[in-house]
């Protein structure tokens, strides 16, 4: 048997020296650690698995200068900016909304009321004012004149109810008493109209049954009181009884217009105009309508139609009210004073006057009449 040759090696791994065969270099292995003494890439020694011979992640020295600046990057403290942009901005929103809160409570009459106002661009700071203190009071009003059973109590809540009595004994001789449970009134808006004796409040309802009403109120003597004449439509006489030849020639009327054949006469001379009474709290239902009447454009009854049929295509309303009108679309509200003429058994009838384009108590047209043109 060969004489085996062995030397002396050094263990790269863990420093040691051992004696091993020559020439087995492959397998050589240090007897202290149990791995190859070469500094290269090594194999993972025999039994061992792969997962444990792997060489474990070398440890972070927090003196070193490199690891120094990752962990103070680490423990750097976190920015605050997003954090105070969020705190400030929950700070304002309950600013905001601790002051409305306060408005409201402080107009807490004005939301029992039920009474609000437009838009706050539409209307001034005078007039929400107005709402404000005046929509409890219009609103008890109007309550107490449709819980009031006969005319007699109604007439306490009128404006200048000793003149409105006769009127309205009259009326109601002639047009059903209608009886509303305020209970089934819901408001469907009120605004601030500017008249020329003064600001008054005109409000919009709808009833459970489907009617639409719409309702004024004038300040007099400290209280605010229903325009009556406006509310219920007040004519001196029944239109369609007119129409049929009863009652007096003349009377005044609170009706509605339109205008016909509008683009096929508008080089016209002559407005052609047609009348209906209309039916109370029903805006879209109209009642009898009246023959055409022919009025000279020039007139001042043609000015005035003329400048009212305009402002109702613009979608305005007379007097610059903050309300959309509860007008059917292409009709107008007018008080005329119309006469019949009755001429070898035939009955015709007379546009004497265009006394206003609404149907508020005041005379005033409520539009702006253009200049009548130069005679020639």
């Amino acid at each position: 048997m060969s004489e085996q040759h062995t030397s002396w090696y050094h263990c790269g791994r863990c420093g040691s020296l051992f004696q091993s065969p020559a020439g087995d270099e492959d397998s050589r292995l240090c007897p202290e650690c149990g791995r190859n003494p070469s500094l290269g890439i090594e194999a993972p020694p025999r039994g061992i698995p792969a997962a444990a011979a792997r060489p474990a992640a070398p440890v972070e020295n927090p003196g070193q200068p490199g690891n120094e600046e990752k962990h103070s990057l680490r423990k750097r403290k976190p920015n605050y900016l997003m954090l105070k942009l969020v705190i400030g901005w929950a700070l304002g929103l309950f600013v905001i909304v601790y002051g409305a809160r306060k408005v409201w409570q402080e107009d807490a009459p004005i939301r029992k009321s039920r009474l609000t106002a437009p838009a706050a661009d539409a209307i001034t700071v005078e007039d929400i004012a107005l709402l404000n203190e005046a929509g409890p009071l219009c609103n008890r009003t109007f309550s107490g004149y449709l819980s009031a059973g006969t005319p007699e109590e109604r007439n306490q809540f009128v404006r200048t109810p000793i003149t409105t009595a006769a009127r309205m004994a009259r009326f109601y001789s002639l047009n059903p008493l209608l009886n509303i449970d305020p209970a089934t009134l819901r408001l469907a808006g009120s605004a601030v109209l500017h008249l020329p004796a003064g600001r008054a409040i005109e409000t919009q309802w709808n009833s459970d049954d489907g009617r639409r009403l719409d309702a004024v109120f004038v300040e007099e003597n400290g209280e605010w009181r229903l325009d009556w004449d406006h509310y219920a439509r007040f004519s001196d006489y029944p239109w369609s009884l007119f129409l049929a030849g009863s009652g007096e020639p003349q009377g005044e009327f609170r009706l509605l217009a339109r205008e016909r054949l509008a683009e096929m006469r508008k080089d016209k001379e002559s407005i052609s105009i047609v009348l209906y009474a209309p039916r109370f709290g029903y805006a879209n239902d109209t009642g009898f309508q009246s023959p055409e009447f022919l009025i000279p454009r020039a007139a001042k009854n043609g000015r005035l139609l003329d400048a009212a049929f305009q402002l109702e295509k613009n979608g305005q309303r007379v007097f610059g009210v903050k309300l959309p009108s509860s007008t059917p679309e292409g009709l107008i509200r007018v008080r005329v004073k119309v006469r019949r003429v009755v001429e070898n058994m035939e009955r015709r009838f007379e546009l004497e006057e265009v006394v206003a384009c609404h149907w508020y108590s005041t005379d005033v047209p409520g539009v702006e009449i253009p200049e009548q043109p130069a005679e020639k």
